[in-house]
């Protein structure tokens, strides 16, 4: 049995909650998002907060399904209450990032520029030349741009270089002795 599922999910003041049978749609100051809710699980509104159960007899799946939900559903109110955000550094000489409106431009060492588009609902924002912050109301979304980010220049473990997240902790490598 889920515990996670077991928690209710507080709602913050100012957001709108719609529950149209299994579409449950939250609207916040930072934006609107949407979730079908599995058959399987059951949503209910008390007092300031949304309870989870399961809607069919007590199986082991349905409670598993009932904590997902009620992860996925905590995430749409934290992201349109607050945001979520990543932040990225390059690390390396010559690397550089620069935004432009949806269009993040790359200079990662490679003989031409990497023009990354980004998704809809996802900003990035570069405060210095080597530093990036991906923001977005979509936890999974932000956390797939930061990655396909990254991806492009992972950092080596020789001397750094790279793209990293800003709380990354690179294990370096002794270079070889003679």
């Amino acid at each position: 049995m889920s515990r996670i599922a077991k928690k209710p999910v507080e709602l913050p003041a100012g957001l709108e909650i719609k529950l149209d049978g299994q579409l449950l749609s939250i609207k916040g100051s930072k934006g609107t998002s949407e979730l079908v809710i599995h058959p399987s699980v059951k949503v209910v509104e008390e007092n300031n907060s949304l309870v989870f159960s399961t809607a069919v007899a007590a199986n082991t799946s349905a409670w598993a399904m009932a904590g997902t939900m009620r992860s996925l559903v905590n995430n749409m109110v934290i992201g349109t209450s607050k945001g979520f955000e990543k932040k990225l550094e390059l690390v390396g000489v010559g690397y550089r990032a620069k935004a432009q409106g949806n269009m993040l431009n790359l200079t990662l060492g490679f003989s031409h520029p990497i023009n990354y588009q980004l998704p809809e609902g996802v900003t990035a924002e570069t405060p210095k030349q080597d530093e990036i912050i991906v923001r977005g109301i979509d936890k999974q979304k932000v956390g797939q741009v930061a990655a396909e980010i990254r991806a492009y220049r992972p950092p080596e473990p020789y001397k750094g270089k790279g793209v990293k997240y800003a709380d990354e902790h690179i294990i370096r490598k002794q270079a070889k002795k003679k």
